[in-house]
């Protein structure tokens, strides 16, 4: 694969990851190179222009190995093989090392929770076999045993638990087609050190891990309540032994890891970051904030505090396959996170989206860490409304319908105004475009100098101005966050209705809205100065 790239917009080396910026590439939905509707390696080798432009350091891709693909590719069949409709491991490999060559480095995704229900593992355990200690099965309850074993309900809504013609259980926190692991027991330890070998070997760079915090199950299998501590299921301190073991085998290949930890406590969230575990983790707290001046301030602080004690960089995350895309999230009169909270038809100001977008983007490229960019975001998409009957996330189907699911962030994206299909290929793809995607086409984009795209490009590239310096906040009236790292570089954000009053400064660096004519920053605009 040859050596690897210095990366041209975080730190060069071994600590690239600390203030790089990670784009997300969902392969279903980003090029579809041939015709069959389905986005694909090809497509996004054909692309790699596109994102060295973008100036990113490395790319994460969502599951791109063999599945069913009842949860997006998060059902995995086989790690060791690219799904068919994605293209092959060769293919792979080539996008591995043709992406290094210009200076990103890849990511890829790991989903150690749970497998495919077409995994060899468990259509073996069905069968009978050995492998059923890998999962957990269990007897139900009731005089027949036409209970489940436990009262625990999945993530996607309904029982966790799915009967068998054999009469026992088994246990899936996501989907029925996505048994659970028992981490308990070695061999699936063992299995999954060697898909992490497997796929540094290839030459990436890092691994996302899914679910971080859910492996380990408490044997009992004991009923949940609220007050229950430790939780049945979640932040177990077994799992920490796993990522200990993780970590050795990464510091081997200089590979990192980014965790999907979603946990209120601070304090035990920080214990994944610890030197000997995790490099990273994804600051959900931060996406998770309102457009709130003095809140998204208390979720920066708080979140800079936390990862002090153990030395670890933050991550700042916007937006991601499985929440509601940015624009439309800030064009909802304030109601900031809707991620458990969707609903059909919610009333949007995109325009009032766009500019807080465009804002935020700035605002997280300006903050010490490392910044994660989902694809699209940079064109400022906004959440699609996909029909009922073209749905196909298993969230809205267990919910009962009520959940419209998160289709809508993962819509093809737009390449071409004037071509079918916007661009992403010459089938209709799998799930449909709005009427007006072709507005937000990569091509009329980049010969907009005001379009999202044009703001992403030089903010990402501009963004090593502020060097490697801690925050330092800034005297600022309420409703405006104005904070300093780099000597001299400050960003002012402005949250209020009335127009601010900008600091001292001799150069206006970047803006996301034009100022005023009175030369003051309008609300929700933000601006990088230098002093």
């Amino acid at each position: 694969m040859g050596q690897p790239t210095p990366a041209r917009n975080g730190r060069d080396g071994a600590d690239w990851w600390r203030s790089a910026v990670i784009y997300q590439v969902y392969v279903r939905s980003f090029a579809d190179a041939d015709g069959d509707g389905t986005g694909d390696l090809a497509g996004v080798r054909s692309r790699l222009p596109y994102l060295a432009e973008l100036g990113v350091d490395a790319l994460w891709f969502s599951p791109w190995y063999l599945s069913p693909m009842k949860d997006g590719g998060y059902d995995v069949a086989d790690y060791r093989a690219i799904d068919p409709a994605f293209g092959t491991l060769a293919e792979a490999e080539k996008l591995i090392a043709e992406a290094r060559e210009l200076g990103i480095r890849t990511i890829v995704d790991i989903v150690p929770n749970h497998v495919s229900d077409q995994h060899p593992w468990f259509r073996a355990a069905l069968a009978g076999g050995a492998e059923r200690e890998l999962f957990h099965l269990r007897a139900g309850r009731g005089a027949h045993g036409e209970l489940p074993p436990n009262d625990w309900t999945s993530e996607f809504g309904g029982p966790a638990w799915t009967r068998l013609p054999d009469g026992d259980w088994y246990l899936h926190l996501f989907a029925p087609e996505q048994p659970d692991l028992n981490w308990a027991h070695p061999a699936v330890r063992q299995e999954h050190e060697d898909v992490l070998r497997f796929w540094f070997e290839r030459g990436v760079a890092g691994i996302r891990i899914d679910s971080a915090a859910l492996l380990v199950k408490d044997p009992l299998l004991p009923d949940f309540t609220p007050d229950r501590d430790p939780h049945p299921y979640v932040d177990l301190d077994e799992l920490h032994d796993v990522y200990r073991s993780w970590r050795r085998l990464a510091d081997e290949y200089g590979g990192v890891f980014v965790g999907e930890v979603w946990l209120p406590d601070s304090e035990r969230f920080a214990r994944y970051l610890r030197p000997d575990e995790l490099h990273t983790a994804f600051n959900f707290a931060f996406l998770s904030c309102p457009w709130d001046a003095q809140r998204l301030r208390q979720s920066i602080d708080d979140t800079l505090a936390e990862h002090a004690p153990v030395g670890a960089p933050a991550t700042w995350v916007l937006s991601n396959h499985d929440v509601t895309r940015t624009v439309t999230r800030y064009g909802r009169a304030d109601t900031g996170f809707d991620f458990a909270a969707k609903a059909f038809g919610t009333p949007t100001d995109l325009a009032l989206g766009a500019r807080r977008a465009r804002a935020a983007a700035l605002l997280s490229l300006a903050l010490p860490g490392a910044v994660y960019l989902y694809q699209g975001e940079e064109l400022g998409l906004p959440e699609a409304d996909i029909p009922v009957d073209r749905i196909e996330d298993p969230m809205h189907f267990r919910s009962g319908g009520a959940d419209p699911g998160r289709d809508g962030c993962r819509v093809p994206l737009p390449w071409s105004s004037t071509a079918p299909h916007a661009g992403f290929g010459t089938a209709a793809p799998w799930l449909p475009q709005p009427a007006d995607w072709a507005s937000h086409a990569v091509d009329r984009q980049e010969r907009d100098p005001d379009s999202m795209l044009s703001l992403y490009r030089r903010a990402v590239r501009m963004r090593p101005v502020f060097g490697d310096a801690p925050l330092n906040w800034l005297p600022a009236p309420d409703g405006v966050l104005a904070f300093t790292r780099a000597d001299g570089v400050c960003c002012v954000v402005n949250l209020r209705a009335q127009p601010a009053e900008l600091p001292h400064h001799t150069r206006l660096l970047l803006a996301s809205g034009p100022l005023d004519d009175d030369g003051r920053l309008p609300q929700d605009t933000a601006v990088w100065l230098r002093g």
